[in-house]
């Protein structure tokens, strides 16, 4: 351990010698500190947050992660090139060493710069918020300098009803393999329409589950988080809603009416001890409107709740983010183990550009092809490079989600809890499982380099 720590101690002074960690410090604050101190907001608390939290975390996250890359390739490449390195393995230390000091000296980098980062986020936010109005500055309190877990409805298991209607529906009939999956999706979502619409004059019910949470939630403040969609294509149309909560034999429920836009998600406040002699909590919805009111099954309706303070919640999202910076530091490293300098950062952005594209990769494998639409056939072609490339695409995609699932920066400026499951998951799957992948990589590339052939070729 002593001699990965001195290759650490090594690359805190290539950073600091290079100037790298003040030029960074100077930066980072002058774009969490500087630039949101002359700019001003609406005066409210959402301007505030989408200034001094989305913002400022967003430049955060990006200076920092250019910045890793760069240095991580910079850091092994260089050293080969210059000599230095050949200097460094001569010595009693093994490569794998000298490549995990590496490593581990640039996440102890980006922890102190982060660290550097979110006090100053943390202190100017709250410096701010005391100046805001007292109406937003209770807005701010409830909503966003919050940590809020969210408790949802069991999800429906539509599996047997879809498996009875379809046998029904090709009962005698003689259809290809893609015609079966076809219908079969076509039953799953006639199935959801029914389960989730609330048809004129109909009202429908959510059952809660908080039992475990009963005694933390007394007299806690609750909140509905709500989105449905309707048939009406106006975005300015407002639908009213009847809210009744409470448990189902109680004369005594509460009640609200709201006007809501749809295909937007909406909160309102609930008040507390509203729960049942079971700890659940009774939602009911009731629908005086002409059209049909839809919510969806995935994100139709939430129950949020207070599970931590917003400084905890502040920690672990800066946590989530030094795992992003982890996975992209041995990305740097495990191209410059083989590459030159030039070439390993070159393939090192190409992959932060590639993971950047996930709209693109989805839509090729929603598709199934990466060729164009073709409007003469009224769809998609195929050709036989799809046989390729729509798999690796797929494999990409599961492999960018494993690090995209998870968005501090949209749950801390939502007031959203970023949960120590959350955080562990996180860390399982990017460090451990991703950046693990790349340091594995990374350290069985430079162990077979030729140092001497790699100097000849300069």
């Amino acid at each position: 351990m002593k001699k990965i720590l001195a290759i650490v101690g090594l690359t805190w002074r290539s950073a600091l010698r290079y100037r790298l960690f003040w030029i960074m410090t100077v930066l980072l604050l002058g774009a969490v500190v500087g630039l949101p101190l002359l700019l001003r907001d609406d005066g409210t608390a959402k301007g505030l947050t989408q200034i001094l939290l989305t913002y400022t975390l967003s430049a955060v996250a990006t200076l920092l992660g250019f910045a890793t890359l760069w240095l991580s390739c910079g850091t092994l490449a260089k050293d080969v090139e210059e000599c230095q390195m050949q200097m460094v393995s001569v010595k009693p230390v093994a490569r794998w060493q000298i490549w995990l000091g590496k490593w581990l000296g640039l996440l102890s980098l980006n922890a102190a710069l982060l660290a550097i980062s979110g006090a100053a986020i943390f202190g100017l936010l709250q410096w701010r918020a005391s100046r805001l109005p007292a109406d937003q500055q209770k807005i701010l309190h409830n909503e966003i300098f919050v940590s809020r877990a969210s408790a949802r409805e069991p999800p429906l298991d539509l599996s047997p009803d879809v498996a009875k209607y379809l046998k029904q529906r090709i009962k005698g009939a003689d259809l290809s393999p893609a015609a079966v999956a076809e219908l079969r999706r076509e039953i799953t979502e006639e199935l959801k329409a029914a389960y989730t619409e609330v048809p004129p004059a109909y009202q429908r019910r959510w059952g809660i589950d908080l039992h475990t949470l009963r005694d933390r939630l007394r007299d806690q403040p609750l909140q509905l988080r709500i989105k449905f969609n309707t048939a009406n294509p106006n975005p300015d149309a407002q639908y009213g809603t009847i809210w009744i909560v409470g448990p189902t034999n109680s004369p005594n429920r509460w009640t609200i009416n709201e006007m809501l836009p749809p295909d937007s998600f909406q909160q309102f406040p609930v008040p507390a001890n509203l729960l049942d002699a079971n700890g659940f909590l009774w939602v009911d919805v009731a629908n005086p409107n002409e059209t049909s009111l839809s919510f969806p099954m995935e994100d139709g309706f939430e129950l949020l709740y207070p599970e931590s303070t917003f400084g905890i919640n502040f920690v672990r999202g800066i946590a989530i983010i030094f795992c992003w910076l982890a996975l992209l530091a041995s990305i740097g490293l495990a191209a410059a183990s083989y590459l030159s300098f030039p070439v390993a950062a070159f393939a090192s952005l190409a992959t932060l550009l590639l993971g950047l594209s996930t709209g693109t990769i989805s839509a090729v494998v929603e598709q199934g092809t990466i060729t164009s639409y073709d409007s003469a056939k009224g769809g998609y072609g195929h050709t036989a490079v799809d046989l390729v490339f729509v798999p690796i695409f797929s494999g990409l995609l599961k492999i960018i989600k494993l690090v995209e699932s998870f968005s501090p920066i949209d749950y801390l400026s939502s007031g959203r809890s970023i949960t120590w499951g959350q955080l562990g998951l996180a860390f399982a799957q990017i460090v451990l499982l991703l950046s693990g992948f790349f340091c594995v990589l990374g350290i069985i590339l430079f162990t077979r380099r030729e140092l001497a052939t790699a100097q000849s070729n300069n």
